[in-house]
């Protein structure tokens, strides 16, 4: 095992050799990292609902000696965020919503970034980039974020949409994009049918997929040329978007640098075109 190597890494090399209870196991090492770090292999057992043996040999999977070597791995991960977690535990906010809500949302943004490596970046921006067509493809509760990042791309080149509609319609537009193309699929748990499904598709007549997905272990990142992991956590009741926000709004300005000359042109062109309209109202 490469001591360089993240627990996640080791898990995303294991990823299509896992059984399903090892894949439970990883579930909540990817999820609960504080479960795994601070607890035992009992508790972990009983979080992935499977046996302890299982835990053991997940921990073996991944080239650890037993369950105690993949724990001190996670400590070690989880130690920056250890600060965090602490003060924010001790400063009960009680009722106030906003100041629980700005650390949660500041969390998310932090551990998203943090999460995003050069390489999946560079490759991302240049698929993003270069390639004659870019689709976007979102559940329904990324419905927003996906439209956000293809208004975005379509400000600096051309040949970007958002799918929607049916099933059908869906499917005659990723048949028709050509092996080219290049598809940024984003959903989180519970994931959508569709969307899995028609990703798995666009992969296997080989468009080139982006999954903004929770999960290494996301059905989305089995087929995905590349993965981006958005932290998703909530004050509130439902799974907050502001983590996938700030990933969409990363990779238009990475995706607007590498298009610097030819963007910048086609801005200057619409800017005058709402000017020519009257289209906006300065305040």
């Amino acid at each position: 095992m490469s001591e360089e190597a993240s627990v996640e890494e080791l898990v995303e090399r294991q990823r299509n050799h896992l059984p399903p209870a090892e894949r439970r196991v990883a579930e909540v090492v990817l999820r609960s990292p504080e479960a795994v770090a601070f607890g035992t292999v009992a508790r972990v057992a009983e979080l992935a609902g499977t046996s302890g043996a299982s835990v053991v040999r997940f921990a073996t999977r991944l080239g650890f000696p037993g369950f105690s070597s993949l724990q001190a791995a996670v400590q070690r991960a989880i130690g920056q965020q250890l600060r965090p977690a602490v003060e924010r535990i001790r400063a009960d906010t009680g009722p106030d919503v906003v100041a629980a809500s700005l650390q949660v949302e500041v969390d998310n943004v932090q551990r998203t970034l943090a999460a995003v490596d050069t390489a999946s970046f560079e490759a991302a921006v240049d698929l993003l980039a270069t390639r004659p067509r870019v689709l976007v493809m979102a559940g329904e509760a990324e419905a927003g974020v996906g439209a956000m990042l293809a208004s975005g791309l379509a400000l600096l080149r051309d040949g970007v949409e958002q799918l929607r509609g049916s099933d059908v319609a869906v499917a005659r537009r990723l048949a028709t994009c050509g092996a080219g193309a290049a598809l940024v699929a984003i959903d989180m748990r519970r994931y959508e049918r569709w969307v899995v499904e028609h990703a798995a598709r666009a992969a296997d007549a080989g468009v080139a997929v982006v999954a903004v997905t929770d999960s290494l272990l996301s059905p989305l990142a089995e087929r995905a040329q590349v993965t981006f992991v958005v932290s998703a956590e909530s004050a509130g009741v439902f799974d907050s978007h502001v983590g996938t926000l700030a990933l969409c709004n990363v990779l238009v300005t990475g995706t607007a640098r590498r298009l610097r000359r030819s963007a910048t042109d086609r801005l200057d062109a619409v800017e005058a075109a709402w000017q020519a309209t009257g289209a906006l109202v300065d305040g």
